[in-house]
């Protein structure tokens, strides 16, 4: 009899795998976009020149509205019309407050209109850091240097000078296409809100909004050795937590237990030894599973069988951290304390600040209640500085998402294009409230060396690298 059972047992072990081994091997890789095969030409050089004298503009953002330079803001919107007279002398310009730019390309129709976005302020920069001049757009050695090269004025220029040289070309798109910049984004300013307002209030439907977001990257996905052209369809929710602790106070020689601070650094470790649960939402279960058939037999196995491996990614994502870990949950990332300003004082108050990223299971209100839940202290007041919800989740089996599809995967030939679940924040959150159809995509093949000057010292961007962000935009409006 036991030997019937063990027989058994192993009998079922053994399908049991195989059913698993069969699903991995059923897990190919589906039908990718339609490719364009016509080849784009446009006066490269020009394209870099218009680039160059954009980053040349100062146009630095800060909360603290003093330290801004309006005379550099006003420089860079005075010479728009020189640098793309096609655009100013065709399209309508429509007049939107706070730094807001937004121009009306008239299409052929009006019922499915596009919006093109990009924000042409920076953050603050560091000159002295810099192994070339920020603001000079320095080109050497096939590199263009300075602030904005990626983040956006590559956006901004291209999508100017694609419609520049598509209505040389006499080109006229089949519906309404909307050029919408802000002037404030990295400040969260109210450009992009008023032009928001704006399709609102007259009743615009949109076909399709794409903004800065993804780009095309390499090796930031287990198993896959092929670039992956990532185009985010949500984004990630924001909030800024202060914890806040009080006391007498007293003289630091004669310290009583659990002061401000020390209650403060256990309730820290309380929530880095307690994550958020995690949630595979839309965004990550369509990416694992568009990339997840381009990987290894291994994740292949793991990937076409998430209700059984759920656990073992959560535990992988968990331990390792980083962007994989983000994707599944809400992360939760200490960034200042204060406390004492003298050393032999203990604090009568003392602060502790962590900035959030919800995941689009989690909300502002439900993270605070987990977050007060986790610290267990009512001596540690937590309450919330700022922060938004996460964004509306986009479509994507439509036309919108196969339009930018298209155009990736034409753009940059053998990449695997997927949607995926941007982790930081941008101005295209506030179209959510009129459309689902919004995609960040930022046009850009990036070395992960090359993102990580993105808001810091010496951002650049190769000069093939920027040709083939023009590229991309002419094969998006060509469809649209």
């Amino acid at each position: 009899m036991t030997l019937y059972i063990v027989l058994g047992l192993v009998a079922t072990l053994i399908a049991f795998i195989a059913v698993l081994v069969v699903r991995a091997l059923n897990f190919k890789p589906k039908k990718g976009p339609k490719l364009q095969t016509n080849e784009i030409t446009f006066d490269n050089d020009l394209a870099i020149k218009n680039l160059s004298e954009l980053i040349k503009c100062k146009t630095i953002s800060y909360n603290d509205k003093s330290l801004e330079d309006d005379a550099e803001f006003n420089k860079l919107t005075n010479m728009l019309p020189q640098l793309y007279p096609n655009v100013y002398s065709t399209c309508e310009q429509i007049d939107i407050p706070d730094r807001a730019i937004l121009l009306k390309w008239r299409g052929k129709s009006a019922e499915k209109p596009t919006v093109l976005m990009a924000h042409y302020d920076v953050v603050p920069v560091n000159e002295e850091n810099w192994a070339k001049p920020p603001f000079d757009a320095v080109i050497e050695d096939g590199v263009l240097w300075g602030r904005g090269t990626l983040d956006t004025k590559i956006t901004f220029n291209s999508i100017l000078f694609a419609t520049e040289k598509l209505i040389a070309d006499g080109f006229v798109p089949e519906n309404d296409i909307y050029l919408a910049f802000s002037g404030g984004e990295e400040i969260n300013g109210l450009g992009a809100v008023n032009i928001v307002d704006y399709f609102e209030s007259n009743g615009i439907e949109l076909g399709l909004v794409v903004d800065e977001g993804g780009g095309v990257v390499e090796n930031v996905f287990p198993g896959v050795n092929v670039p992956c052209g990532l185009i985010g369809i949500a984004e990630k929710g924001l909030m800024n937590v202060q914890y806040k602790c009080s006391s007498k106070g007293g003289h630091a020689s004669a310290p009583k237990p659990n002061s401000p601070v020390v209650r403060l650094s256990k309730a820290c470790c309380k929530i880095e030894s307690k994550p958020f649960k995690s949630h595979f939402t839309t965004p990550v279960v369509k990416m694992f599973d568009t990339l997840g058939r381009h990987s290894s037999f291994v994740f292949k196995i793991i990937f076409s069988n998430l209700w059984l491996f759920k656990p073992v990614l959560d535990m992988i994502c968990r331990s390792g951290g980083g962007e994989l870990n983000a994707l599944v949950r809400t992360t939760v990332a200490f960034t200042k304390m204060q406390g004492s300003s003298a050393y032999n004082v203990i604090p009568p108050k003392a602060t502790l600040v962590s900035n959030m990223r919800l995941n689009p299971a989690d909300t502002m209100d439900s993270a605070l209640e987990y977050l007060k839940k986790t610290v267990n202290d009512e001596n540690v007041e937590i309450s919330i500085i700022e922060g938004m919800n996460p964004s509306r989740i986009s479509q994507v089996d439509c036309e919108a998402w196969d339009k930018v599809a298209t155009a990736v995967a034409s753009t940059w030939k053998g990449c695997v294009v997927a949607p995926y679940l941007m982790m930081q924040c941008s101005d295209s959150r506030h179209y959510g409230r009129i459309s689902d159809k919004v995609y960040r995509f930022s046009a850009m093949d990036l070395t992960a060396e090359e993102r990580a000057t993105i808001h810091g010292d010496n951002e650049h961007i190769r000069l093939d690298a920027a040709d083939r962000t023009v590229e991309f935009y002419i094969r998006l409006i060509t469809q649209c």
